[in-house]
């Protein structure tokens, strides 16, 4: 028998004898459509520094999913969640080598006529009817800074247009130019103007030259959407539950709940179900129940802004880590008519499972003390609330032996030096509204006004890569120092799986129509929405792939059970009931004619619509045959990180990377006196 040399432990006899024979990989569908490529495609070119890495045409290994899925609980022992926000996969990779993207297929060029939504028009206040297609913005934009599109859940349905269950995608540049035009005067009629072009924009590796560089070394997902069509923090809660709030709603209606402070000084009804705007959790709210336990954080003032959300109670990946604990930990929560009634079944069907705990942590700039507190008192200034998704949940954030388990950024980088993390487990880290490196967005544009300086350096300080607040290279840095601090520890990175992803597409142009799964109580588009960018990095990764097998944010859940052996959220009892129910003329009823509603629920059982992450993993690998992939593909010096603009603006070069436009000769032009930031700098409009 061959010898495994690269595998800490080597597969069984059994299995290496089962490799061949096996059929080829099935088909896949590009947003719905069935599509005759394989799953995973090559990058074009195979760049220098990947050629040793790189395994070319010979046939690899042809591993079943049970294979695939045994080898990889033999070699990972971390699933890291880098969970990043608001872009569309073609804002950001539209111009990728190899993917489905604005200008190609991946394999072959593709014309602006076939790219639904290429072409979008709008009509001016003068009634003329004006044309706005994708551009490239780069170092002359200050493309790193931006401001960022109108993406509720009404103006998302809307730039989707959905006819016939099937998303035309051509209202982005129309409802961004009405939704400021429409307000009257010339300043709006202006910002109206520069937000359609805006919406259309794109970058490339000169602007996010970090993103691009893991895309190249690892695989990248061209085929993954928002769960949901919505704003942030239905995704944020999608990530953890695979959902914001079906089951609840088909459990229990669509109304909110009514609280009353506990100083009986206000009265609220909370956003009603499932959630689909960026309402706040309930807990930390001024609205808490919390009395015998420390309080999340949040507060009146965090709350002003946004609605109060419902208290969320179905299930989600955190539950079923809890393993043949579930019982004893949830027998402890502080509230359970309130907290736990809709996992009444699911608990003893966990504890009946008797599966080892998984350790999971959620890391979040803000949530604790960090590098920007200057008195030693945690502020929360850089917290985000309403992307925390565990703290939606009253069992997860009201249950004193779950207490640690969400913690700030800095803690994280804390317990990864003092070898804290867990022997094993599920990490998800998001940014926030500041940077914990203490830099300042990068001005590429030596021309640029002071003024317009002052106003990017004071509006651009955050680095989970939303574009209303943060700035794409504080946020590459974010990733990179992360990224850096689990590939600088071997037993970690040796076993490790970091998937790189984002929550929704902030309303950003993208050509791949969605899969309408569902739809809402509004009779509005439920799920899904935008595509957005994912990367999959690991040792165990394919090098310089592309994987279009299609997903959401389920396919990260399900890789997280797979990986740790935990039951998938749709098969619980009560996700499953409610799935079931969901399914019925009382719910069909808000999709078109004829639609069923099968999707009201979590959907992370490996099927045609949800096809995981597991296309990602490289076989050969996985089985000893070639050797895992090195840190320093991860890795970014230091030196690179810190000093902005990475590669000073040359990104594509340093990388040597050509994106599809240029290598097709296609030269976009900006349109003449754009402003990537009417709102940020208005004085340019």
């Amino acid at each position: 028998m061959k010898a495994f040399p690269f595998l800490s432990r080597a597969p069984s006899f059994a299995l290496v004898l089962a490799l061949t024979g096996l059929p080829p990989l099935p088909a896949l569908a590009i947003g719905g459509v069935p599509d005759a490529r394989p799953v995973v495609t090559a990058q074009p070119p195979v760049r220098t520094p990947l050629l040793e890495h790189w395994s070319g045409s010979a046939p690899e290994p042809r591993l079943t999913q049970d294979q695939l899925t045994a080898l990889l609980r033999l070699q990972i022992k971390y699933v890291f969640v880098i969970y990043n926000e608001n872009h569309s996969f073609d804002n950001e990779y539209g111009t990728f080598p190899g993917v489905n993207g604005l200008y190609s297929d991946g394999l072959a060029p593709r014309s602006a006529a076939k790219t639904p939504g290429f072409t979008q028009t709008y009509t001016d206040v003068n009634g003329k009817v004006v044309t706005v297609t994708p551009f490239l913005i780069g170092p002359m934009q200050n493309a790193s800074a931006v401001d960022g599109a109108e993406h509720d859940h009404p103006a998302v349905a809307y730039k989707l247009h959905v006819v016939d269950n099937l998303p035309q995608l051509d209202r982005f540049a129309e409802y961004e130019y009405n939704n400021s035009a429409s307000l009257g005067g010339a300043a709006n009629v202006a910002a109206g103007k520069q937000a359609a072009w805006g919406v259309m924009s794109y970058v490339d590796c000169d602007t996010i030259p970090f993103f691009w560089g893991w895309a190249s070394n690892f695989t990248i997902f061209d085929n993954t959407f928002a769960t949901e069509d919505t704003p942030s923090a239905p995704n944020a809660i999608a990530i953890i539950a695979g959902q914001s709030g079906e089951t609840q709603w088909v459990k229990h209606g669509p109304a909110g709940q009514t609280y009353t402070s506990l100083d009986g000084s206000q009265t609220i009804t909370t956003l009603g179900l499932p959630l689909v705007t960026d309402g706040q959790p309930l807990y930390g709210s001024q609205f808490d129940l919390t009395r015998a336990m420390p309080k999340q954080p949040g507060g009146p003032a965090v709350y002003a802004s946004f609605p109060v959300a419902s208290n969320l109670t179905f299930a989600t990946v955190p539950l079923l880590c809890l393993g043949s604990d579930v019982t004893a930990v949830m027998n402890q929560n502080l509230h359970p008519s309130f907290d736990t009634p809709d996992i009444q079944q699911d608990i003893p069907f966990i504890q009946g499972l008797n599966l080892e705990p998984v350790p999971w942590r959620w890391y979040q700039t803000g949530y604790g003390l960090e590098a920007t507190d200057t008195n030693g008192v945690a502020s929360h200034a850089p917290y985000v609330v309403h992307h925390a998704a565990p703290q939606f949940f009253g069992y997860l954030a009201h249950t004193p032996p779950l207490l640690g388990t969400m913690r700030g950024m800095a803690a994280f980088f804390a317990d990864l030096a003092a070898g804290g993390l867990p022997a094993r487990g599920v990490i998800y880290i998001r940014g926030g509204f500041l940077n914990q490196m203490g830099l300042t967005p990068p001005i590429t544009n030596p021309l640029t006004p002071a003024a317009e300086v002052a106003a990017i350096n004071a509006a651009k300080a955050g680095d989970d890569d939303h574009p209303d607040y943060a700035d794409r290279q504080l946020s590459e840095a974010m990733n990179a120092r992360l990224i850096n601090a689990i590939a600088s520890v071997p037993e970690i990175w040796d076993h490790s799986a970091i998937v790189l992803t984002y929550d929704e597409g902030d309303g950003l142009y993208d050509h791949v129509p969605p899969r309408i799964l569902s739809y809402g109580p509004d009779g509005l588009p439920l799920s899904r929405g935008t595509r957005v960018p994912l990367i999959l990095i690991s040792p165990f990764a394919r090098s310089h792939a592309v994987s279009h097998a299609e997903g959401d944010h389920n396919a990260v859940v399900q890789l997280v059970e797979t990986i740790f052996g935990l039951p998938a959220l749709a098969s619980l009892p009560d996700e499953a009931q409610a799935l079931a129910a969901g399914n019925s003329p009382a719910f069909n009823q808000f999709g078109p004619p004829g639609f069923q509603q099968k999707y009201l629920g979590p959907r992370d059982l490996n099927s045609p619509i949800t096809d995981g992450l597991l296309s990602g993993f490289d076989p050969a690998r996985l089985l000893g045959l070639v050797p895992p992939l090195p840190s320093s593909l991860a890795t970014i010096p230091d030196s690179l990180v810190t000093t902005l603009p990475h590669y000073g603006g040359r990104g594509c070069e340093a990388l040597g990377i050509t994106p599809e436009d240029v290598r097709q000769r296609i030269f976009t032009t900006v349109p003449p006196g754009f402003n990537p930031r009417r709102s940020t700098y208005p004085a340019a409009n």
